[in-house]
């Protein structure tokens, strides 16, 4: 997998691990992941941050939603960007930006600035001090059709359920991700379904770019200040005019470095990746 379309947000970094960014989200952490992550891509496993019952977790979902209503996990592979201005009504998102939203921590992001010979030169986007961002992120339990034991809920007019891949889980990137988060989960349909047969997967909200980000990109994901993350992730809040207002350009403070290409593959990992680089000329 080469770098990402020019007008998405697909890559970016969890060097933290679960556990640490639990303690940051004052969160329970049941991912239990290591971190080291250089070079998170569509169809890995990430940590995110959703409430279940009364608390705050840290769990493993797959980036690149699967809608409770499609037949295949494949179309998750091109839907790892939900933009904001069509995020409540987008027969794929609206579901989940009604009840279904959380947080996916990040140290950082890359995007790509074209050059005026067609190169493309890849950034690292992160806060000064290397703090962790918080991407506004929507998520979905899904499980396949042949399980046949929850009822599940037809793809909304116009929608095809089973499009063709345009990528997908490979081996070491975390598969399927098929899991048990440890509670009972919901459907598209509003059914509840079995957690061990649970597909968790997220996607990251997207907005217009602040002024730094202006300079190398139409979109940037939405990060959320600390002072939101509660709002975000209260599942009882439907005031959607509340939760759009949060999705807007982000006014944290930020830096943005040129990096090797080495980022341009998904096999390629360390801290390598992130080191300064004079820009391509």
């Amino acid at each position: 997998m080469g770098y990402p379309p020019h007008d998405m947000c697909g890559r970016f970094t969890q060097r933290l691990s679960s556990s640490e960014f639990a303690r940051i989200f004052e969160a329970r952490d049941v991912a239990e992941r290591p971190g080291g992550a250089y070079n998170v891509a569509p169809t890995q496993q990430v940590a995110a941050v959703v409430v279940r019952g009364d608390e705050r977790v840290v769990d493993r979902f797959r980036w690149g939603l699967v809608p409770g209503w499609a037949d295949s996990a494949s179309i998750g592979s091109r839907m790892f960007n939900a933009r904001a201005e069509t995020v409540a009504t987008s027969p794929a998102f609206r579901h989940s930006f009604r009840a279904k939203r959380c947080l996916i921590p990040a140290d950082g992001f890359y995007e790509w600035l074209r050059l005026p010979d067609g190169r493309r030169q890849p950034y690292y986007i992160t806060t000064p001090d290397g703090s962790p961002l918080a991407f506004a992120g929507l998520w979905s339990a899904w499980r396949p059709p042949a399980s046949g034991a929850a009822l599940r809920a037809r793809p909304p007019e116009g929608i095809a359920a089973s499009p063709a891949a345009t990528g997908g889980a490979r081996p070491g990137d975390g598969g399927l991700g098929f899991r048990g988060p440890g509670g009972p989960l919901l459907d598209g349909a509003g059914t509840p379904e079995d957690a061990s047969e649970a597909l968790l997967s997220c996607t990251i909200v997207t907005t217009t770019p602040n002024e730094l980000m202006s300079r190398l990109h139409t979109r940037m994901p939405v990060i959320l200040p600390a002072a939101a993350w509660a709002v975000w992730l209260d599942p009882a809040l439907a005031d959607s005019g509340e939760l759009q207002g949060l999705l807007r350009p982000s006014d944290a403070d930020l830096v943005a470095y040129p990096v090797a290409p080495l980022v341009n593959s998904v096999r390629n990992q360390g801290p390598a990746l992130i080191e300064p680089v004079e820009p391509a000329s």
